[in-house]
């Protein structure tokens, strides 16, 4: 696993109904709405704006959740942060984008149940935690 990788900036963004936000990948994988970090650019604005661009949905970012290296493909790694997020007042449903095959809002229960690299279950459900303690 020797080598430079890029970062990818992930948000767990939760409904007022309390359905988590998730698009499923040409891998035909569920993921969470994020993007490539760009030069000048902080986590915290990566990820508001890649949720922007993905869904359509404009958010606050929060606090960090986790972050972790992941292996997409065989012999390419990605290094994964992933923030909670808070949905801002005034968005409609989500949209999808041409990034992404589908867009779907899931209960917390439903999540494990997916197709689903482990790690975005995990910050998932540590957002699920810190929301419910609050």
């Amino acid at each position: 696993m020797a080598g430079v990788f890029p970062v990818s900036v992930k948000g767990v963004v939760v409904d007022g109904e309390g359905r988590v936000l998730l698009l499923k990948n040409e891998r035909e994988e569920w993921e969470l709405p994020g993007g490539r970090l760009e030069a000048g650019e902080g986590p915290a604005e990566c990820v508001v704006r890649e949720i922007e661009e993905e869904s359509g949905w404009r958010v606050e970012a929060g606090e960090l959740l986790d972050a972790w290296v992941y292996e997409p493909l065989a012999g390419r790694f990605v290094f994964i942060v992933t923030h909670g997020c808070a949905l801002l007042e005034g968005n409609t449903g989500p949209r999808i984008s041409h990034e992404h095959k589908e867009i779907g809002l899931f209960r917390e229960e439903e999540v494990a149940g997916l197709v689903m690299p482990q790690g975005y279950k995990d910050s998932v459900a540590r957002w699920f935690g810190r929301l419910a303690a609050n």
